[in-house]
Formats: C-alpha cells, sequence, structure tokens
C-alpha cells in the first residue's frame, strides 16, 4: 500500500475554498478510483493555512492514475494549487494497519 502525505500551505483567506474544493474531490475519488482505499483531509490546529492530505493507493499504478483523472487536472492542478503558497508532498510504504 502506497501512502501519500501532501501538506497544503494555502494562501492567507483561501483556506475554506481550499477545503470546499477538497470537498468536491473526494466523493469523486471515492466513486471513480478503486485503487485509491483513503482520501483524507485535515486542518492544522496550530497554523490556519495549513491542510494536511492523507491518502492510500494499493500500488503506485494506482497513484499515477490518480494524478491523470479528469477531477484531478480540473480540481487540484486547476483551481488548488493556484490558491497554495506551497505545496509538499512525500510518500510512504504501509508498515503497520
Amino acid at each position: 500500500m502506497i501512502v501519500l502525505v501532501a501538506k497544503y500551505t494555502c494562501k492567507p483567506g483561501n483556506r475554506e475554498k481550499v477545503l470546499e474544493q477538497l470537498r468536491k474531490m473526494s466523493p469523486l475519488v471515492a466513486s471513480t478510483e478503486p485503487g485509491c482505499k483513503l482520501y483524507q483531509a485535515s486542518i492544522s490546529t496550530e497554523n490556519d493555512n495549513l491542510i494536511l492530505l492523507y491518502e492510500h493507493y494499493v500500488d503506485q499504478a494506482a497513484l499515477a492514475a490518480h494524478r491523470e483523472t479528469p477531477h484531478f487536472k480540473e480540481i487540484i492542478e486547476g483551481t488548488v494549487i493556484p490558491m497554495l503558497d506551497n505545496r509538499a508532498r512525500e510518500l510512504y510504504e504501509l508498515a503497520v494497519s
């Protein structure tokens, strides 16, 4: 299982707009991406502009397929990324569940 952890640092005033887009993204991932087993977003309790995404994919191919979906290209690349100051991603392998 591939684990993707992404930290989105929103430009000031954009956190709610980014969350709104992620709320659109989540059901699309769930309904069209069988290789994605978990897609969650959390907000920081210490930084009003920080959002943490936590995602599980069955393999690298499922993660690559996620990045090629129309909803990823439209919502994340087209709408969310321009509202961010920074986007940091890390990949892991699930070791204990």
